[in-house]
């Protein structure tokens, strides 16, 4: 019986994860390091700590951790202020009507500045009871703590909650808290095969997914 939903952000309700790898490959050739697309998939599900400490290293160029991280993310903040940070289609009504049947959370890695500024720039921030970064939790994904904080917050168990992710690791996170895992798989980043079976249901269409996820917490009501 499902009691409450999970979301992901980047990927899953934003375009956003192409920003990411910008911005991060960005400070990297500022510093004479060239990023490529084994170092992106190595920080998807990071938290900002982790991919900040990654980067940090990987660039050489003697920056702190938090002076990375601040730079990376504000460039986020600035994406989003110009628009570049879009809702995926269907992202509106998935969110919305799930939120109509059952109590909502979300568990992103991003950090807690760009996750407020996203939820509150598309003005979908009400219908969250909860929001989790993984900076503010003992590991990023694919660890399974954002979730489990998320599910505990809402005073739920994790078994009872359905988690909606788009990448490897946030597959592996959800599938890991004991959630019932749904795939919207990126397709500029599609998640690894064994990340992708531990879905119990998968589809590209957003519209799919919110039906989906609305006949489940319905059989819920019915219970």
């Amino acid at each position: 019986m499902a009691e409450a939903v999970v979301f992901d952000m980047d990927g899953v309700l934003v375009e956003s994860e192409h920003l990411w790898e910008e911005f991060w490959a960005a400070f990297a050739a500022e510093r004479g390091a060239q990023w490529g697309p084994e170092q992106t998939k190595r920080c998807q599900g990071m938290s900002a700590p982790e991919w900040a400490a990654f980067l940090t290293g990987f660039a050489g160029g003697g920056d702190s951790s938090e002076a990375t991280e601040r730079a990376v993310v504000d460039g986020m903040v600035r994406a989003l202020e110009e628009g570049r940070i879009d809702l995926l289609t269907g992202a509106r009504a998935m969110v919305a009507d799930a939120a109509a049947c059952a109590p909502i959370a979300l568990a992103s890695s991003a950090p807690r500045r760009v996750i407020d500024g996203v939820l509150v720039h598309h003005g979908i921030d009400h219908h969250f009871k909860v929001t989790v970064s993984s900076a503010e939790v003992a590991r990023g994904k694919p660890s399974p703590d954002v979730y489990l904080a998320a599910a505990e917050r809402l005073g739920v168990s994790a078994d009872s909650c359905l988690a909606v992710e788009d990448s490897s690791n946030g597959l592996r996170a959800a599938a890991a808290a004991g959630m019932t895992v749904v795939a919207i798989p990126n397709p500029q980043y599609p998640p690894a095969a064994d990340a992708l079976a531990a879905a119990v249901f998968a589809a590209a269409d957003h519209d799919a997914v919110r039906r989906y996820l609305l006949s489940r917490l319905r059989e819920g009501d019915r219970a």
